[in-house]
């Protein structure tokens, strides 16, 4: 395998890897930063406010976008194996 092949398994596994987790960091961005707001606007300073809601949204986000990480998970072992098989 030469350098350049190397790299564009490098390449696909990070693009495949920012692909399946963007959509729960995303998620758990958006609810810390709502968190956030609330508590300045209230000013509830409670540490532990936040990662109930979080846990519970990146688990939904999950559940949802599951079938979707999965398939991106398998079409890249796909092309990784077609890969190795052709050596």
């Amino acid at each position: 395998m030469s350098g350049p092949e190397v790299l564009d398994f490098a390449r696909d596994g990070v693009a495949v890897l920012i692909y399946v987790s963007a959509p729960l960091m995303l998620v758990g961005l958006a609810v810390g930063v709502l968190i956030g707001l609330l508590q300045a606007l209230t000013q509830v300073q409670e540490m532990t406010l936040v990662f109930v809601p979080k846990i519970l949204a990146i688990f939904i986000t999950l559940v949802i976008a599951l079938p979707f990480m999965g398939a991106t998970l398998a079409n890249y072992m796909d092309r990784v194996a077609a890969r190795i098989i052709a050596g």
